[in-house]
């Protein structure tokens, strides 16, 4: 059966990546993944050389780049992207895509979901502002979300582990596209490469 490599930033990344493919219809062969959006640029080169072999699917940050179309001009600069390199971009982290799903946030907010964004892609910090409604849900999700009084980390030590967990059990893409346009591109241009590996559905 035809497969893709994915790429991403990070495991939270990685297990959305995994969600969008399976709801296009495509198999995940291999994960390629290492902290941060510098490893994924770095590897630009080796990923347009794959593509060429086999379609190859990039999750990347927008972070405070201004667009994604800077973002991409600054990565491939004059290469030429091959058509099985599919590099989508979240606007500006993965976690604007998962407040677009307000159903899923509900379920691991609580009442700590009473503020979610209509509009999570204008968002300047969507981690924070997770974070923020975090402080609101149930014990338990808090300990996992946030981070303990002191700590040097941004986030707690079961944040990527429960946002996973979220992501597998919960979130589902067509609802959270409805809020968030480039998560709706996303799902769009995974279905054309679907069609391209004959999985169309």
């Amino acid at each position: 059966m035809p497969w893709v490599v994915l790429a991403t930033e990070d495991e939270l990344s990685e297990e959305v990546g995994r969600a969008l493919a399976g709801e296009a219809g495509i198999e995940i062969g291999q994960c390629l993944r290492r902290g941060g959006s510098g490893y994924l640029r770095s590897r630009i080169p080796n990923f347009c050389q794959m593509a060429m072999q086999q379609p190859v699917l990039v999750l990347a940050d927008l972070d405070q780049v201004a667009c994604a179309s800077r973002l991409l001009a600054s990565w491939f600069g004059a290469k030429t992207r091959p058509q099985n390199l599919l590099l989508r971009v979240a606007v500006r982290e993965v976690e604007a895509w998962l407040l677009s799903d307000h159903e899923a946030m509900r379920a691991l907010l609580g009442r700590g979901a009473t503020r979610l964004p209509s509009d999570p892609d204008t968002l300047t910090d969507p981690k924070r502002s997770l974070l923020t409604l975090a402080q609101g849900a149930p014990r338990d999700v808090r300990d996992d979300l946030l981070v303990q009084h002191g700590a040097i980390a941004s986030q707690g030590l079961g944040y990527n582990a429960r946002l996973c967990q979220v992501v597998r059990d919960a979130w589902r893409p067509e609802r959270a596209a409805t809020r968030s346009p480039s998560l709706a591109k996303a799902r769009h241009r995974l279905r054309e490469l679907a069609e391209r590996m004959g999985l169309s559905k």
